[in-house]
């Protein structure tokens, strides 16, 4: 049955739209820059999924369409969730109206056409290139099945490719879409949902990535992939008015004027809607005096639900998440290139953590038994984003690499502080300073690199002889100094100890730093911490997770 499809499928698609919120989120730039449409539109679905889950079961066509329209307008949020409100109305009082049991592509033309008519109504100025687009074109390819009497489950695959093919147009048709590089939001979160309903109705996990798609499908969603290129867009020329306003109302008279009241909302902003039937409705509109529109508006009924968003706001936080996914990516800002930037190798999350927070812009991930090339270092080196850049390799097995890099390099002037080890480069970060030139940071940073002494506690791979001549055996731990074998036993704790009292008996140190690797768990390093404590009361010590393969513990002496 008809009512028993959509009950089932609606809850699967709206999760769908949920879970690809964020990314709908981004891609808003159209008509104002509040940059939350996935967030709306999921909002909005989830309501009418509440309110379909709480009808009885072998709840009519007839129900669930109430139950659709009553949810979608009591969980409307922002523009994109009004009309989203509104197309899911008049597509359920459609299928409300299907004559047999079970639902025909001409049903589905007919609930489509129905909802064209319900969404454009509510909106007074449709602008092409948007949500409303979408739906028109999916409800023409409909009209198009119906009449060649496609079958339903093919006409349902053609129209997630129309929806996907309309979606990828939506660029032609609004010029600041084209501008941005992207897809319109509210086009896309629809085209999504189809999917997913779709999707579930076939029997899949109703997932995006396991829709069995048709080549003409997977071409339309090549398309808006090829389309979507998230920019950030700080000069956006779309509502002037700051504040989204939104909220439920209830008319104390039959004889309230909706048109009347659209507009009085014109007056004081744009994006105004009004939608539902005497006496309930849903009101929306972008507007400075969000105060004003409420008043004018409780003099005619009550007022709830109450949401007033600020888009200034909401666009600065889409900026902001926009530019930490493209930095994530690897993606260059579009801000103007700072003066001086820092490129660090490092094995383990806990180093690179560290790094990061003394300054360092990107981290390349690499090490003792994985050394990144010098396309890596290049590629960090682009990333970094600066005009003048400083490489730290912090592994001698890797600066040929970095200066190759620097050498390659054509985007900014790039110089390499020999780091051998990450702890060295922790030092070098110290000595930075961005307002000094080049040279004079590599002076400073080498030589405080070159300050540092540091240890190293592995495991034998293979035999071999430590400094005095002792022999090494595979699977001997190894205290390391400077390059030297200098301590070989059978325990981490004890090695680390050994080697520590061998460098503090050759030059004192005041601070101890030392980094626990990925193989040495909380409680053994904190039984190792204190006991170093014990063997040396007077040295500093800082401890961190570094979480580096291989090496349980390394440290330096400064």
């Amino acid at each position: 049955m008809i009512a028993n499809t959509v009950r089932s499928c609606f809850p699967r698609a709206a999760q769908v739209v949920a879970d690809k919120a964020d990314e709908i989120n981004k891609l808003n730039v159209f008509p104002v820059p509040d940059g939350d449409t996935g967030t709306n539109m999921s909002l909005t679905l989830g309501t009418v999924v509440n309110e379909i889950e709480g009808l009885p079961a072998g709840a009519s066509m007839d129900d669930i369409a109430r139950a659709i329209t009553h949810g979608s307008l009591m969980g409307a949020r922002g523009n994109s969730g009004v009309i989203t409100s509104q197309i899911l109305r008049g597509v359920a009082e459609g299928l409300a109206g299907a004559k047999g049991p079970d639902a025909t592509t001409a049903d589905v033309a007919s609930a489509l056409r129905n909802g064209v008519k319900v969404a454009f109504k509510a909106v007074r100025k449709p602008v092409e290139g948007t949500i409303l687009t979408v739906l028109k074109d999916v409800s023409a390819k409909a009209d198009q099945l119906e009449r060649a009497k496609v079958p339903l489950g093919e006409a349902l695959d053609a129209l997630v490719a129309a929806a996907y093919e309309s979606v990828a147009r939506t660029p032609d048709l609004l010029p600041v879409l084209k501008e941005n590089g992207v897809v319109d939001s509210g086009a896309f979160g629809l085209a999504t949902f189809i999917e997913g309903f779709v999707n579930a109705y076939e029997g899949n996990s109703g997932a995006l990535t396991d829709f069995k798609t048709t080549l003409d499908t997977a071409g339309a969603k090549g398309h808006v992939s090829a389309a979507v290129d998230i920019e950030i867009n700080d000069d956006w020329e779309g509502s002037e008015y700051r504040y989204c306003t939104e909220f439920l109302f209830h008319a104390d008279s039959a004889q309230f004027d909706e048109d009347a009241c659209l507009r009085y909302f014109s007056t004081m902003g744009d994006c105004e809607l009004l939608v539902g039937t005497n006496p309930d409705y849903k009101c929306h509109v972008h507007t400075n005096r969000p105060d004003r529109v409420l008043r004018h508006m409780l003099h005619r009924g009550q007022v709830f639900n109450v949401f007033v968003h600020n888009m200034d706001l909401e666009a600065a936080e889409r900026t902001d998440a926009i530019r930490e996914d493209r930095q994530a990516a690897g993606v260059p800002d579009d801000a103007p290139r700072k003066g001086l930037g820092f490129v660090a190798v490092a094995a383990g999350s806990g180093q690179q953590e560290i790094l990061s927070s003394l300054g360092v812009d990107v981290v390349v991930s690499g090490g003792q038994t994985m050394n990144p090339s010098t396309a890596d270092i290049l590629a960090a080196i682009e990333r970094a984003h600066a005009e003048r850049v400083i490489v730290l390799p912090d592994n001698g097995n890797i600066r040929m690499a970095a200066e190759a890099a620097a050498s390659a390099c054509e985007s900014a002037q790039v110089a390499v502080v020999p780091t051998k080890t990450v702890l060295q480069a922790f030092s070098a970060m110290f000595a930075a300073n961005p307002d000094a030139d080049l040279a004079s940071n590599v002076e400073a940073m080498s030589e405080a690199a070159a300050n540092v002494r540091d240890g190293e506690v592995t495991t034998a791979v293979r035999d071999s002889a430590a400094a005095d001549g002792s022999p090494i055996h595979t699977g001997d731990v190894m205290g390391i100094c400077g390059g030297s074998i200098d301590v070989v036993g059978s325990d981490v704790e004890q090695v680390t100890l050994d080697l520590i009292g061998r460098m503090q008996a050759e030059e004192e140190g005041d601070t101890l730093t030392i980094l626990a690797g990925s193989d040495l768990d909380d409680e053994r390093f904190a039984h190792l911490l204190a006991a170093v404590g014990a063997a040396h009361p007077d040295l500093e010590i800082d401890s961190h997770r570094g979480e580096q393969p291989l090496y349980p513990v390394v440290f330096s002496l400064e």
